[in-house]
């Protein structure tokens, strides 16, 4: 007997220990307006983040437009300074080069004309290295005058030439590519 009290007692408390714990219900509402406020505050956080990652995309995009834009303004440079770079080369060739065109326009004697012979060569060479160099001369003489490629000088009056055309050139002129390095200096028809 005393083992049919024990396992009584046992029973007894499993029973009372396997029950459910009773919850408290006594208010529902206020578990809801807590879950509520809790889904509330989730997707006010939720509208945050997406307007972060949206200014964080813009940003992006910003930035990302940036980029493309100064790797294509600094290919320009780089193109443009390759296309000019014997620019400074030239404008201190140019001077040598008059000089060698007054040297061979000079009279020469039979004795001289070796000596200017060289000269001539030399000359020759200096404009192939130009012409190399995409550096060429300006057509004046017969050409209508252009404030961008010409430098009026002088004016004449002939009533067998048009009206601003170029009559006489008094100095070269020479244009890089398609940059003018030194205008030509002339003698313009009224």
């Amino acid at each position: 007997m005393e083992e049919q009290n024990k396992n009584d007692t046992v029973t007894k408390d499993i029973k009372e220990n396997s029950e459910p714990e009773e919850m408290d219900i006594n208010d529902p509402e206020e578990k809801l307006g807590s879950d509520e406020s809790e889904m509330e505050t989730l997707k006010a956080e939720v509208e945050q983040l997406k307007q972060e990652k949206d200014e964080s995309y813009q940003k992006m995009l910003r930035i990302q437009a940036e980029f493309d834009n100064y790797k294509k303004r600094t290919l320009r440079e780089r193109e443009t300074a390759n296309k000019y770079k014997s620019q400074d080369l030239v404008n201190e060739l140019l001077p040598a080069l008059d000089n060698f065109e007054r040297a061979l326009q000079v009279e020469v004697s039979e004795a001289q004309e070796g000596f200017v012979e060289g000269i001539s060569m030399v000359y020759r060479m200096l404009k192939d290295a130009l012409k190399s160099q995409n550096v060429e001369e300006i057509e004046t003489v017969g050409k209508e005058f252009d404030p961008n490629l010409h430098h009026a000088v002088m004016q004449t009056e002939d009533d067998e030439t048009e009206s601003n055309i170029v009559v006489e050139e008094m100095q070269k002129g020479y244009i890089l590519n398609d940059r003018v390095i030194r205008p030509a200096m002339v003698k313009v028809n009224k």
